[in-house]
């Protein structure tokens, strides 16, 4: 898409409905006048005069209101998103990745981790302190979670309002900016979860500007971004500047694309299938991979099929029904989506097809869901899976971790699924040494109403459903926060260290030993019972688990023992006992 005017000066503003603007700049008011754009991009406002360089900090005043409202393109929000915007040029940080040729997807791990809770500091400089630990465990992309602005101290993420900057408290922008030099300097890609389909409850002023959004058409979170109506082109090309300030600006080497099932767009090219363009485009033009990952619940493969095939062209997309399967298999939980994955069944089919629901009956639906893969068109490790992640975590009750009840055993069986999978592995902060820590829902609204009502609400939620009310996290109290931090020194003992040797062993052969996860989705086989076991084989590598209380023989069984979670029995004749709950990695 390409528009007359986007905003090209300095201070430029969209602003179609407003009869007057007025630009705040440094504490002088300079007038604005409409720039006859034409071609469909009317609506934007120059201001003659205004500062032409050096930091300022500004706002506008809109129909003679004199309260002046922060740039939708703000690149620095220092007092926050209420407040006035500051100048920030990301052209002035002088790289230091020049020699970096970035990551592709295939054959990567990457590593979700939430800024405010991976240390105790939560900024981006402390998590750069830890980059080193990353690369010791195998990691090769880090995603974070959400950093754009939002109203408060500390958030998710998920309740973003200012898309183009980066949240004060974690740094702003120029510790971003180190962030991710600091990540190329130790061999890792950088990966931003970025929220296109909603925006937060407080200081969100898009709507007072121009139609970001469409009034009564609205998705889970609110009013759904207006994709497709009048005005559409602008708010179009709004997410797609933004897109390009994280892939081109700030040197990030992907983007993780928040809820796209609730991106409502009935144009002939879908906003996806602009934003995968995008992401080649800039791949082509820096010479280093932009990766584009999809969290989708509609099993819709059509999201990581090419473009020649009709497809969107993403690079990847999560797979929740590996999630579910390998949930179930060592949780032993069966309620709401999880009663759909209960067997190995279902496990051994999400391995060797990709998911479980690809137009067979949900049950936690009512109908059918999702369409198979066409296997010509996709290699498995377009798929993003997981045994844990900040929502299957955070949206519980209590937020509790599989390690928070789960021995080391289960444990063990899920890491071992979600790293030899044929998929593209993603792990979840603290996962791989069993954090005893929980990952609770938290926010700081600091409106009382808006964060009396935050409270009240989740606690109905899940009263609906059966809990305590007592137990479930109050997420405005400070100490819900303060709960959810990592606690780094129980890395260093007991099982949280086996389980932490563990998953460095897994990444390990993964990269010792390619053909583990590199083969196609028809080089899978998988064979199960289930009374407790399964197992299946890519080219000459063979995974088998037990998931039952008792030991458990499987015969015709070849090849070297690379791997074992607990001591394996080798037995003549090609016979491999296994203690319960473990695993075991062979190579013919």
């Amino acid at each position: 898409m390409s528009l007359a005017h986007n905003g090209s000066g300095r201070f430029d503003i969209w602003a179609p409905e407003a009869a007057s603007v007025t630009l705040l700049a440094n504490g002088q008011q300079y007038p604005m006048a409409r720039i006859d754009a034409g071609s469909g991009a009317e609506g934007w406002w120059s201001a003659a005069g205004a500062p032409a360089d050096g930091e300022v900090d500004y706002g506008y005043l809109l129909d003679g209101d004199t309260h002046p409202l922060p740039d939708p393109r703000s690149r620095r929000l220092p007092e926050g998103v209420h407040a006035l915007s500051r100048t920030f040029s990301p052209a002035e940080h002088e790289w230091q990745d020049a020699g970096w040729r970035g990551k592709e997807l295939r054959g990567s791990v990457i590593y979700e981790l939430h800024v405010g809770t991976f240390t105790p500091a939560g900024t981006l400089d402390a998590a750069s302190e830890k980059l080193g630990y990353l690369v010791d465990l195998g990691v090769d992309c880090v995603e974070l979670l959400p950093v754009n602005g939002f109203n408060g101290t500390h958030n998710w993420g998920y309740d973003g309002v200012q898309w183009y900057t980066v949240h004060e408290g974690y740094g702003g922008p120029a510790a971003y900016q180190r962030f991710v030099d600091a990540a190329h300097a130790a061999g890792l890609g950088v990966i931003q979860d970025v929220v296109y389909n909603h925006l937060g409850p407080s200081g969100n002023y898009l709507p007072r500007f121009g139609p970001y959004l469409k009034h009564g058409d609205a998705n889970t979170w609110g009013d759904s971004v207006n994709l497709d109506g009048p005005g559409s082109d602008v708010v179009r090309e709004y997410i797609l500047d933004n897109a390009a300030l994280w892939l081109r600006d700030y040197h990030v080497d992907g983007l993780r694309l928040d809820a796209v099932h609730a991106l409502k767009d009935e144009r002939a090219v879908h906003i996806l299938e602009e934003l995968g363009a995008l992401g080649d485009a800039i791949s082509a033009e820096t010479g280093r991979p932009k990766t584009l990952i999809a969290e989708s619940d509609l099993n819709n493969p059509r999201l990581i099929y090419p473009r020649r095939a009709n497809g969107y062209g993403l690079a990847g997309q999560w797979s929740d029904d590996f999630h579910h399967a390998v949930h179930v298999n060592v949780s032993g939980e069966t309620t709401g989506y999880y009663g759909d994955f209960v067997s190995l069944g279902a496990l051994a089919k999400v391995l060797k097809d990709g998911f479980l629901h690809d137009g067979s009956y949900s049950s936690f639906r009512g109908r059918h869901h999702g369409r198979s893969i066409n296997t010509s068109l996709v290699h498995p490790e377009a798929l993003v899976v997981c045994n844990q992640n900040h929502d299957q975590i955070g949206n519980r009750a209590t937020g509790d971790r599989l390690s928070q009840s789960l021995p080391y055993g289960p444990l063990a069986l899920a890491a071992v699924l979600t790293l030899t999978s044929p998929f593209t592995p993603m792990l979840f902060m603290g996962e791989e040494y069993g954090a005893s820590t929980p990952w609770q829902f938290f926010t700081s609204h600091p409106e009382p109403e808006l964060g009396k009502a935050t409270a009240e609400g989740r606690i109905r939620e899940f009263e609906r459903m059966g809990w305590d009310p007592a137990v479930v996290p109050d997420p405005q109290d400070p100490e819900t926060f303060r709960r959810s931090k990592l606690d780094w020194a129980e890395a260093a003992t007991g099982e949280h260290a086996k389980l932490l040797e563990l998953y460095r062993t897994l990444t390990a052969l993964r990269r010792q030993h390619p053909e583990v996860a590199g083969l196609g989705f028809t080089e899978t086989e998988v064979a199960f019972d289930d009374d407790g076991w399964l197992r299946f084989r890519r080219g000459p590598a063979e995974v088998l688990l037990n998931f039952s209380e008792e030991e458990i023989r499987l015969e015709d069984v070849r090849g070297t023992l690379l791997l074992s979670t607990e001591e394996a029995k080798v037995l003549d004749g090609g016979s491999l006992v296994l203690a319960p709950w473990s695993a075991a990695v062979l190579k013919a």
